[in-house]
């Protein structure tokens, strides 16, 4: 992969979507994952005036909030932090008692969690006259690895076409500490949560699948099975037809 090739351009695509909508800049929300930080630094070479990095912990980890930070400071990208857990409990009274059980599964309240950072980031879209930039890659877009209205609810997203292992390579190229590359992918989305801990296969072994169409009869039913129950969340919603 021509890793200086598509940094160059990526960056001229980020300006181009920016321009194109009359936008003056670019937000987007940093965690401390690989994903985040590689659009980070891209945003920060399109618009190094106009570029804001928000930090939205909410019951998160806090070596996540380093990792973001380190980022930040490395590249000179201006951040905000809006700390998120008094937000999450509040909605969580307001909201009706779970009539299945006593408890909210993990997957419901991370979702709540991820939908308020999206409400987040466009609070300050809108005060700046920015867009928001996601962080998805081709991997995670592909079997729906992601919360529709949440992470899914950005106006650009400069990794679509990138698998998980490319932006590996995006990272070493873009001098990512080494922490938060080498680090097992996770959302962060509840303690010792991980990518593919919970997708039950690893990155590799997806985008084997994806770019080669190379699998084993198994794997390829598990994941064929993810893109089919959420290609829902690819497309915009259904009209009814008169």
């Amino acid at each position: 992969m021509d890793v200086e090739r598509i940094t160059d351009r990526l960056v001229w695509w980020i300006r181009e979507q920016v321009a194109s909508a009359g936008g003056r800049g670019v937000v987007l929300g940093m965690s401390g994952g690989i994903d985040s930080s590689v659009v980070a630094v891209l945003c920060q070479k399109a618009f190094p005036q106009d570029c804001l990095g928000v930090l939205m912990p909410c019951y998160s980890s806090p070596e996540d909030g380093e990792h973001a930070r380190a980022v930040a400071s490395r590249f000179s990208i201006p951040t905000k932090e809006v700390v998120l857990d008094k937000v999450l409990d509040a909605l969580l009274e307001a909201l009706p008692s779970n009539e299945v059980g006593s408890d909210l599964s993990p997957c419901v309240k991370a979702n709540l969690k991820v939908r308020l950072r999206m409400l987040s980031l466009y609070y300050f879209a809108n005060q700046l006259e920015y867009m928001v930039v996601g962080s998805s890659n081709w991997s995670e877009l592909a079997i729906g690895y992601f919360t529709k209205y949440g992470d899914g609810g950005a106006d650009i997203l400069p990794l679509g076409n990138l698998v998980k292992g490319q932006v590996r390579e995006l990272a070493r190229f873009l001098d990512i500490p080494p922490p938060i590359i080498d680090k097992p992918p996770s959302a962060g989305l509840w303690e010792g949560q991980t990518d593919e801990g919970e997708l039950g296969f690893s990155y590799e072994e997806l985008d084997r699948y994806l770019v080669a169409g190379q699998a084993s009869s198994e794997l390829r039913e598990k994941i064929e099975a993810r893109i089919a129950a959420s290609a829902h969340k690819r497309l915009p919603p259904p009209v009814a037809s008169l």
